[in-house]
């Protein structure tokens, strides 16, 4: 099972679209929950998190609708790259942040370090298994990968090289407004790869 990049009249005409959205709202809830566990946990977000909560230092918005709106601003960005939305994007960029807002709301505060470990723990798991449900719906990408996949097709740099340089751009632009970096932003960037790997076996959605 691979995973797919179609247009969004083909997202919709490839079938089994009633589980295909099961499966990418179950995930994006996934993924927000462990957006929020990890901000709980207080070790060190994920570097575009970083960059929302540097934000929500100036912004006298919710985390969840600074989240909104960078994905809105983010596709704006698509235009020039001439990339598409499908779906799964749309969702991604509003559905997120409200779920965000909910979760950040009725989860407290992690404060003993074993706790805090443990939480952290869970949250990559989780953020793993809804990312790989997400992405298996093949309802396109979210905002800021989508980002990163026009730079790759329209600059000819490696995708390795244009995701590093984003996120380190925006860590630091995040780091610099305060935002949250630790030894949890660090553990991120190494293990969400291979969490989300581990779920595609049982996430991808075989299409007809």
């Amino acid at each position: 099972m691979t995973i797919t990049n179609l247009t969004p009249r083909q997202q919709l005409s490839s079938g089994r679209v009633p589980l295909r959205l099961t499966n990418l709202f179950i995930g994006l809830t996934l993924y927000a929950l462990a957006m929020a566990l990890i901000i709980r946990a207080q070790l060190g977000v994920d570097p575009w998190d970083v960059f929302h909560l540097g934000l929500a230092n100036y912004l006298p918005l919710s985390l969840g609708v600074i989240v909104i709106l960078t994905g809105v601003l983010i596709l704006l960005a698509w235009i020039p790259l001439k990339q598409w939305p499908g779906i799964g994007t749309i969702a991604n960029a509003l559905y997120i942040g409200v779920a965000l807002d909910f979760f950040l709301w009725v989860l407290p505060e992690v404060h003993s370090l074993g706790w805090q470990i443990a939480v952290f723990a869970v949250a990559i798991i989780i953020n793993g298994l809804g990312g790989a449900m997400y992405i298996g719906s093949h309802f396109g990408a979210g905002p800021r990968d989508g980002l990163m996949t026009g730079l790759h097709l329209r600059t000819g740099l490696s995708i390795r090289l244009v995701r590093t340089a984003l996120e380190l751009t925006v860590l630091g632009i995040g780091w610099l407004m305060g935002g949250p970096v630790g030894i949890g932003t660090v553990a991120y960037a190494l293990l969400i790869g291979p969490a989300t790997q581990f779920f595609f076996r049982w996430t991808i959605i075989r299409l007809p």
